[in-house]
């Protein structure tokens, strides 16, 4: 899709860095003005044994989405070119994360049909848990959408497009917009929405996505000490 230079230099190359700066800034806002609202509102006592099924299908797949994109946007070129070419690549981020993608649509689908469909939980759901829910469904079916188009071309170059363009945006190169003019729509549209969910995270409960980045710090924290107080003996 081309888009007119100046709408594509702004939505490409400044809109990120305003949802980033937003997602941050935000987070941190709320954090110190509003600390106990930095939570996922539970459900669990309505219907639990469909939030199990749905929030597990739902977490581990997109576990491994996130992971993956991670590991094969930002990897190091020298390093991905050492261990595969640019087709292989693209392969292997398609496998992953398509079979990634529709196990975390399809549990997200259980949670949407659950959160919209019973009325108990309808009447206790906020406007935005019900929009975030719903932008992430359309996020990844636009993620699993991407695979089919990039069946068309086996070849990596689009996959490498994406690669550099999202390594201009963690690096801050100028005129980095510049790469997505005439890509296909399904993966504009994408990451558009991809960084629009950055935007509206903290003003949602999506926001609660920090703590658990935070929990890996348990994994490197020295050991606690505990010691157990002795009960004195009366002679």
């Amino acid at each position: 899709m081309t888009l007119p230079n100046a709408l594509n230099d702004f939505l490409f190359g400044i809109y990120p860095y305003i949802c980033l700066a937003v997602l941050l800034l935000g987070s941190l806002i709320r954090f110190d003005r509003e600390p106990y609202s930095w939570k996922s509102d539970s459900s669990q006592v309505l219907r639990n044994r469909e939030l199990r099924l749905g929030s597990n299908l739902f977490h581990y797949g997109v576990i491994i989405v996130v992971l993956g994109h991670f590991a094969g946007f930002l990897m190091p070129e020298p390093l991905v070119l050492w261990l595969m070419s640019p087709a292989q690549h693209q392969l292997l981020a398609m496998v992953v994360g398509g079979i990634a993608g529709v196990i975390a649509i399809i549990g997200l689908s259980i949670l949407m049909h659950r959160r919209l469909g019973d009325p108990r939980i309808r009447r206790n759901s906020r406007k935005w848990d019900i929009s975030i829910v719903v932008m992430l469904w359309l996020q990844l079916a636009l993620g699993i959408l991407t695979v089919a188009y990039s069946a068309q071309d086996m070849s990596g170059a689009h996959f490498e497009i994406l690669v550099r363009y999202v390594q201009g945006v963690v690096l801050f190169h100028g005129h980095n917009a510049a790469l997505l003019q005439g890509t296909p729509w399904v993966y504009q549209v994408h990451i558009l929405l991809g960084f629009t969910i950055f935007l509206v995270s903290p003003f949602t409960r999506m926001v609660h996505i920090w703590s658990g980045v935070a929990a890996l710090a348990y994994l490197f924290r020295p050991y606690q000490l505990v010691r157990k107080r002795s009960r004195s003996v009366n002679p």
